[in-house]
C-alpha cells in the first residue's frame, strides 16, 4: 500500500462506521429520491417543491448529536441529488437552498454542527443532473425526459456541464474548510470516467485537500493493480455486504464501505415503516468490520428537517450496544481465522475480539486456539473469563473453549469477548 494513500485512509480504516444523509426536495413528495425519475415528472412538475422547500426544524446540531451518539464516526450528506438542487449556496445556479423559503445555505450548517461533534464530514454530489439543460436527456436511460419527444432534438452543450460540475466540486472544496470524504454517485454506461474528464476533476480535487478520500464511482477499476487515478480510494458496495472483504487483483485488500439503508428507502418516504433493528445494524457493522470494510448507514429526514423517530431510536439503542463493545470495532479488521459458526472475529493487534451471536449449547470453541490466549474477558464489564478444556471436550485438544452460563447469551445483539493473544 503506498504511503501517501495510507496515510491518507488511515482514519478512515479505522473509523468503520459512518452516517449516510439523503435530504433534498425529494424529502415534499415522499416518495423517495428517485421520484422525479420514476415518475418522470418534468422540470415544471417539480418546482412546487422548490418553492415550498423550508425545513423549519432543520437543527444538524441535533443530527450531529444522534450520530456521535451512536458511535459513528463520520458523516456524509447530499450537497447535491440527481434532481439537481443544492443545499449549499452555489454561485453557479439559482436550484438551491438559499432561493427557496429555507434561505439558508443547509451544508455550511451541517458542516459547522459535525465538525463541532468532532466527528469527520464528508459530502456527496450527484455527477448526474436532471435539472442541468446541458445534461443528456432523451434516450438517457434513468433521465426524467428519456422518453419526451420534445427533447429529442434538444442541442446541448455537454462540455459546459462539465465546467459546471467542475466548478461545483470546486466550491465545495474551497468554501466549507476541510472535507474529508468526496462522495461522488455515479456512473452509468458510458457515462463513465473520462467522459466526466475525471483525471482533471481528481487532481483538482487533490490541488485544493490531498487528504480528501473519494469513493469508486467516478468509474475506472479500483481492484486494478494500476488502478486509474480516478479510480478512486475506497470501494462502494451499495445495499448488500461482499462475501469476503474486497481485494485487488494481486490479492491485497483494499479499503471498502457498505452503503445501507435503514429501511428501504434512501429518501424520505413516509409509507417506508420497513426499518431494520439494532441487532441487523450491529451484526451487519460487525460483519463489515470482519472483512475489513467500513459501514455507512442512511437516513433520510422529512421535509421539516427531523429524522424519523424510528430511526432515531434504533440509532440510539446501536450507541447503547457500541458505548459497551466500541473497541471491537474501531480500529479493527479481519482475523486471519475463519469464520465462525457462533458469529463472528474482529481483530485489532493483539486483540482478538470474538462476536457471539449464536448461544448454541455447551461450550463455545474457538478452533485451533489452544495455547493461544493469555486472557479472556466480557468486553462490555470487563468480567474475567476463563479459558479451559471442559470435560466433554478433551478430544478436541487443538481448540480452546469457554463456558457461559445460563441458556442466553448476556447480549442477545452481540456478545463480545476479547482475548488477548499470546
Amino acid at each position: 500500500m503506498r504511503n501517501d494513500f495510507a496515510e491518507r485512509t488511515r482514519w478512515f480504516r479505522e473509523a468503520r462506521f459512518g452516517m449516510f444523509i439523503h435530504w433534498g426536495l425529494y424529502a415534499i413528495p415522499s416518495r423517495g429520491e428517485w421520484v422525479r425519475s420514476l415518475e418522470k415528472l418534468s422540470v415544471e412538475e417539480y418546482r412546487p417543491f422548490f418553492e415550498e422547500f423550508d425545513p423549519v426544524r432543520y437543527d444538524p446540531r441535533q443530527w450531529a448529536k444522534l450520530a456521535k451518539a451512536a458511535g459513528m464516526k463520520y458523516a456524509v450528506m447530499t450537497a447535491k441529488h440527481h434532481d439537481g438542487f443544492c443545499l449549499f449556496d452555489s454561485k453557479l445556479t439559482d436550484y438551491k437552498a438559499t432561493y427557496t423559503p429555507a434561505g439558508r445555505d443547509l451544508i455550511r450548517e451541517y458542516v459547522e454542527a459535525f465538525r463541532e461533534e468532532g466527528l469527520r464530514v464528508g459530502l456527496y454530489y450527484s455527477i448526474i443532473d436532471w435539472h442541468h439543460d446541458d445534461y443528456p436527456a432523451y434516450g438517457d436511460k434513468i433521465h426524467p425526459m428519456r422518453d419526451n419527444e420534445a427533447f429529442k432534438n434538444k442541442p446541448i452543450e455537454f462540455g459546459r456541464y462539465l465546467d459546471y460540475m467542475h466548478g461545483q466540486v470546486k466550491e465545495l472544496l474551497t468554501n466549507y474548510g476541510k472535507i474529508d470524504v468526496m462522495w461522488f454517485d455515479f456512473s452509468y454506461d458510458d457515462m463513465t470516467g473520462e467522459k466526466w474528464r475525471a483525471t482533471e476533476l481528481v487532481r483538482m480535487m487533490r490541488s485544493l485537500q490531498p487528504d480528501i478520500v473519494i469513493d469508486n464511482r467516478l468509474g475506472g477499476n479500483i481492484k486494478a493493480a494500476a488502478p486509474e487515478e480516478y479510480a478512486g480510494d475506497f470501494a462502494s458496495p451499495e445495499q448488500m455486504l461482499p462475501a469476503e472483504g474486497i481485494a485487488n487483483e494481486a490479492g491485497r485488500p483494499i479499503p471498502w464501505e457498505a452503503c445501507i439503508t435503514l429501511n428501504d428507502h434512501w429518501g424520505y418516504c413516509s409509507s417506508d415503516r420497513n426499518y431494520k433493528s439494532a441487532k441487523t445494524v450491529v451484526r451487519g457493522l460487525v460483519e463489515c468490520v470482519s472483512k475489513g470494510g467500513n459501514l455507512l448507514l442512511n437516513v433520510g429526514p422529512d421535509a421539516k428537517g427531523v429524522i424519523p423517530h424510528e430511526a432515531v431510536e434504533i440509532l440510539r439503542e446501536v450507541g447503547r450496544w457500541m458505548d459497551a463493545n466500541a473497541d471491537s470495532v474501531y480500529g479493527c479488521g479481519a482475523a486471519s481465522l475463519p469464520k465462525p459458526e457462533w458469529g463472528r472475529y474482529t481483530q485489532n493487534g493483539n486483540k482478538l475480539y470474538a462476536h457471539l451471536f449464536d448461544r448454541g449449547m455447551g461450550p463455545t470453541s474457538f478452533a485451533g486456539m489452544n495455547g493461544k490466549i493469555k486472557r479472556a474477558r466480557l468486553l462490555a464489564d470487563g468480567a474475567e473469563i476463563k479459558v479451559e478444556t471442559p470435560w466433554m471436550a478433551y478430544e478436541y485438544p487443538d481448540d480452546a473453549f469457554v463456558t457461559l452460563g445460563g441458556a442466553e447469551l448476556p447480549d442477545g445483539i452481540d456478545t463480545v469477548i476479547e482475548l488477548e493473544l499470546a
